[in-house]
């Protein structure tokens, strides 16, 4: 049942959700059991910085739903219990079952002081060695070691964690955030991992080993390498590096999802000559799972580098870098045209490269197609 006065996902569905996140399952396989949204799924998670919240049980002797519902009628309680009861739900004539068992639930929370916002001197101690972008493990291991265990200055990682993850407790400021390692924003489930997953799944994806010997001398242009850049607020370009000359190719995304990738990369790539469409090489983001279309489109035969392995597509992670001087992590690129990136691609394919002698991916792709 979904809250009185507060529509969305109901209490039932919260708990698939949670069952599902512990066990370690995807944001994308969770929307689909709950059909919610993947918005929805991360608001949720992100409400508890990734941590599971504990089930809730009602304490002996409150009253239940049922019974609630039958205070209007004949109940077998305690005079006093009952007053007590509608008193506290806007009285006789306004009380309602649904709304005083809901409001009974809220009441009942009771959330747990935790150590950083007990101790003053131990919060600035911490906020300070995080700003000095120490991780959680490094001030909980130098603290054991400076402070003995009653002095008051210890904490656990984890609370540390929490505390910057569940911003509602009010402790480590949000920005906070942005000096962990990992620079998440919220607690990653140690369940939580690819592995074997269905969004991790490609029909017929072919290997980066199967590939021929001829892309990897560079000799022969049109074997490209492409992913995807990303930016705030889920923005999104394609960049395609042609590995013999490093000429790159950037395309307008409106999404990241597989049919509006495939759309892009078929629309921009059929545009090349086609003595320069022999090969794409991608990761293995579900971007590109309908690769069988862009080959039928295009003409370049599709293959997928290992899981985690950047540096099988090192051309296109170099050039990914190169890019970051116009687009900064953090920063949204929604508002740039399909012209806007032409002019930056123009800009960048003429400037000197060390790799090609200091050539530029313009003259190397002239004297290559002569």
């Amino acid at each position: 049942m979904a809250r009185p006065g507060r529509p969305g996902m109901s209490d039932e569905l919260r708990q698939v959700l949670w069952r599902m996140w512990a066990s370690g399952q995807s944001f994308s396989e969770i929307a689909r059991a709950t059909g919610h949204p993947l918005r929805s799924i991360f608001t949720v998670v992100r409400q508890t910085g990734g941590y599971v919240p504990p089930s809730r049980q009602r304490r002996a002797g409150t009253l239940t739903l049922i019974e609630r519902e039958e205070i209007s009628r004949s109940l077998g309680r305690l005079a006093s219990t009952v007053c007590r009861e509608v008193n506290c739900n806007r009285g006789r004539r306004k009380y309602r079952a649904v709304d005083a068992d809901h409001h009974a639930w809220r009441r009942a929370r009771r959330p747990k002081r935790c150590q950083l916002t007990l101790n003053p001197t131990l919060r600035a101690y911490v906020a300070a060695c995080l700003c000095d972008d120490c991780s959680p493990e490094q001030i909980v291991g130098t603290l054991r070691r400076l402070y003995p265990a009653e002095s008051g200055m210890r904490v656990s990682h984890e609370t540390i964690y929490k505390s910057l993850f569940v911003q509602s407790r009010g402790v480590l400021a949000r920005n906070l955030q942005q000096h962990l390692p990992t620079r998440r924003p919220t607690r990653r489930n140690i369940h939580n991992t690819m592995t074997g997953q269905w969004r991790s799944q490609i029909t017929d994806a072919v290997s980066i080993r199967e590939r021929p010997t001829e892309v990897e001398d560079r000799a022969i242009p049109g074997h490209r390498e492409g992913d995807l850049l990303l930016g705030r607020h889920w923005s999104q370009i394609a960049t395609v590096v042609e590995r013999a000359t490093r000429l790159t190719v950037l395309i307008k995304l409106a999404g990241r999802d597989m049919a509006t990738v495939t759309e892009g990369l078929s629309r921009t790539m059929a545009r090349l000559p086609e003595q320069v469409r022999k090969s794409l090489t991608w990761d293995r983001g579900m971007e590109l799972a309908d690769h069988k279309t862009v080959t039928a489109n295009t003409g370049l035969a599709a293959y997928f580098a290992d899981p985690r392995s950047p540096w099988q597509r090192g051309t296109n992670e170099n050039t990914s870098r190169l890019l970051r001087q116009y687009f900064p992590k953090g920063r949204s690129i929604a508002g740039l045209t399909q012209d806007d990136l032409d002019a930056l691609a123009a800009k960048l394919n003429p400037r000197p490269r060390k790799t090609l002698g200091y050539d530029t991916p313009a003259d190397r792709l002239q004297a290559l197609l002569r």
